[in-house]
């Protein structure tokens, strides 16, 4: 649903000389977006995988992080090539040597991230252990996911049920369809995700979703795609600029995730979905009791008037959203019974995204204005 709420949408850059700058910057300030991209790369990497087999007595997470952190190495070294292959060409001596000099700066920008994101994977095994990380897929552990016998009441997905959020000019219209999508034997229900900017779609999302028999909702993947309006074109279309972001278990090595658990418990921590260097959330359990006013660190940037009327019950579930991809990046998730995800916050920015319409549960009627 939100979890993914990819709101700092990445933008194509117009490869002029500022845009080729740009994305020299871009290249080190992102390694997590480096794709491998060809057998050479693979191949690149195998003499550390082996290595790290043979002679690292470490379970499987802590070499993952390893060895993802060595992926992220050498695709820094690949597009600091490409990059400068960029820069050689540029018929301007002055912009070829401001572009070449961008590219050492940048590719330590991208070495220290590369580092960060192996201190948030090696601290996430310490959180969830060093055991191989493969979820059964066992279709018999799966429940009808148009007629579940026991749906997950903070993660509806009755088909019709419907929900949109508002932030700014930005307007997030979900919709769980009446379609399902086979995946590793899973029937999983299809969820829409529109983002919306100025009355024009710039995200379509169909997520799939598996529910297990316990009411855990398995996050099976997804197809993103992004899209954009360029100046200029006759007529003004829609381009598909990305489809970053997508992956579908079973596929490259991608598996599913936990986006809500059957009975979340306190402390509780999760992949929400997990392809190596492409999609790595993460969720905790902050608090399973949340209502108003009676934990000052939740309550931060809440808008009172929604959470009363959610969690006047006092049991509102609050999770930890965080990326081992962009350590960085935090927010809570509040969801209220029956009605499921209502408000996302980003605590330490004062910033939160609330459900302003949905249609599947009474308190729908009173959501205060946006």
């Amino acid at each position: 649903m939100l979890d993914k709420r990819k709101l700092q949408r990445s933008h194509w850059l117009s490869l002029g000389a500022t845009g080729v700058f740009a994305l020299a910057l871009a290249i080190g300030a992102a390694p997590a977006e480096a794709k491998k991209k060809n057998k050479k790369n693979k191949q690149a990497a195998a003499p550390v995988a082996q290595a790290a087999d043979n002679g690292d007595a470490r379970g499987a997470c802590s070499q993952s992080a390893n060895l993802l952190y060595q992926a992220c190495r050498i695709d820094l070294t690949e597009e600091s090539f490409e990059t400068r292959a960029l820069c050689v060409n540029l018929a301007d001596a002055a912009q070829r040597a401001e572009c070449l000099d961008e590219i050492d700066d940048a590719r330590e920008e991208g070495a220290e991230e590369c580092r960060a994101q192996r201190e948030a994977r090696r601290e996430l095994c310490g959180a969830i252990g060093e055991a191989p990380y493969d979820p059964d897929m066992d279709p018999a552990l799966f429940q009808d996911p148009r007629n579940p016998s026991t749906p997950n009441p903070y993660f509806p997905l009755a088909v019709g049920n419907r929900w949109v959020f508002e932030e700014g000019d930005e307007r997030i219209e979900i919709e769980v369809l009446d379609k399902t999508k086979r995946i590793s034997g899973v029937d999983c229900i299809v969820v829409n995700d529109k983002a919306i900017e100025d009355g024009v779609v710039v995200e379509d999302t169909d997520d799939w979703f598996g529910l297990r028999t316990d009411g855990t909702a398995e996050y099976c993947g997804e197809l993103s795609r992004d899209y954009e309006l360029f100046e200029g074109d006759e007529p003004e279309e829609l381009e598909l600029v990305s489809i970053e972001g997508s992956f579908k278990a079973g596929v490259e090595g991608a598996k599913s995730g936990t986006i809500f658990l059957g009975n979340p418990v306190v402390g509780a921590t999760y992949r929400q979905e997990w392809f190596a260097g492409e999609a790595e959330d993460v969720g905790t359990v902050l608090s399973t009791t949340y209502r108003y006013g009676e934990d000052e660190t939740l309550d931060q940037a809440v808008p009172q008037e929604l959470a009363e009327l959610m969690c006047a019950a006092g049991d509102c579930v609050v999770v930890a959203d965080t990326s081992t991809l962009d350590p960085d990046a935090f927010e809570h998730k509040f969801y209220a019974r029956g009605v499921g995800l209502f408000l996302e916050v980003k605590p330490e920015d004062g910033e939160f995204v609330p459900l302003v319409e949905c249609n599947h549960d009474a308190r729908c009627a009173s959501l205060p204005l946006p």
